[in-house]
């Protein structure tokens, strides 16, 4: 029998990464402090689409603390990234140009990456990116796997992946081995904003692992609970499911790839951990569901949503990364019960 590998695959959400963050570091401390272990000592593949290939690529390619790495998402660094283009073309930012430059996203990945590419992976484990490249159509996933990636800058795959349209520009990469061929390449949460199935089927693809030796700890940036009004969007054009639909939002739905993966894996090797966006026992105050609030508020309220996951999921998960955890598979906390569904 294949040797059991655990995967950790963490969604995008702009901003709301802060919750993720929050969370790891959570569990990082406890790992330390009760297990004398780490959350690297444990993981074999990362995944990461947008805000969570920033904090994948930071744990396998990078000797940064998981403290470190929530400090990332503080106000002032948001305010560095999230600067707003000035250069308007017409009456609504986002709409005729990207809502916020990149120059600022770009310089500060620069700074916390330098010059790691994904050859830093620790031996023996591995990292996954998902990106879009919209010239040729088709989502591309960076990897440590494939030999032609393993010199790209972490940074640069790291800004590619949370190119997300109408937010910030999309990024131009020379990708491997088609190295006259520059790939445009846009936030993978348009086709993948869960890479878990992404990470599964390379973890068996990598190692040869069997499906029943497959463990994944999946961590989402909250649901989203406003509603979109049915009848005034029968009369909606491009510009209305853009702005009042918030159709990006739409396509980035996760739900389904967790519902592939809890079914795939065997009962107890999957844990997704996510909750709404709302009130609800346990979370008096619910942050902002969108991308890119980035007021001090906001990422205090987005931390506090990450320690609300760790009080609702952390033992288990825990005992989860470490092998121990003799529960069934979990998913998302049910507003109603206050407790994580479990998977059936």
């Amino acid at each position: 029998m294949s040797e059991q590998k655990l995967i950790l695959s963490l969604d995008g959400g702009g901003i709301r990464g802060a919750a993720t963050i929050q969370f790891l570091s959570r569990v990082e401390q406890q790992l330390n402090h009760v297990h004398g272990k780490s959350i690297r000592d444990l993981v074999d593949m990362y995944a990461g689409t947008s805000t969570g290939s920033i904090i994948a690529l930071a744990l396998a390619t990078t000797e940064l603390s998981v403290s470190a790495i929530n400090d990332l998402y503080n106000y002032e660094n948001s305010q560095v990234i999230f600067s707003k283009n000035k250069r308007r073309r017409c009456w609504i930012r986002g709409v005729c140009t990207p809502k916020y430059r990149s120059s600022g996203k770009t310089q500060r990945l620069a700074a916390v990456f330098g010059t790691r590419t994904l050859a830093n992976v620790r031996q023996g484990r591995h990292v996954l990116v998902a990106t879009y490249g919209i010239q040729k159509r088709v989502p591309v996933i960076i990897k440590s796997t494939k030999k032609e990636h393993l010199g790209l800058l972490s940074a640069t795959v790291a800004d590619a992946s949370s190119a997300a349209p109408t937010f910030f520009p999309t990024r131009r990469v020379t990708i491997p081995p088609d190295s006259d061929d520059e790939d445009w390449l846009i936030d993978g949460g348009v086709v993948v904003n869960d890479p878990a199935m992404c990470a599964i089927s390379e973890t068996r693809r990598q190692w040869k692992t069997e499906i029943s030796q497959i463990r994944t700890l999946s961590i989402g940036t909250g649901y989203l609970t406003k509603k979109i009004k049915g009848p005034p969007s029968r009369g909606w054009g491009a510009l209305q499911w853009f702005v009042r639909g918030k159709i990006l939002d739409v396509v980035r739905d996760e739900r389904i790839v967790a519902y592939q993966a809890s079914r795939l894996l065997q009962s107890g090797h999957y844990i997704r951990v996510n909750a709404e966006l709302r009130r609800q026992y346990g979370l008096s105050t619910a942050p902002d569901d969108s991308m890119d609030d980035v007021s001090r508020a906001n990422i205090k309220k987005l931390r506090v949503f990450g320690d609300f996951l760790f009080d609702h999921y952390g033992d288990r998960v825990v005992d989860f990364v470490l092998g121990n955890y003799q529960g069934p598979s979990l998913d998302r906390v049910d507003p109603v019960a206050g407790t994580p569904r479990e998977v059936c």
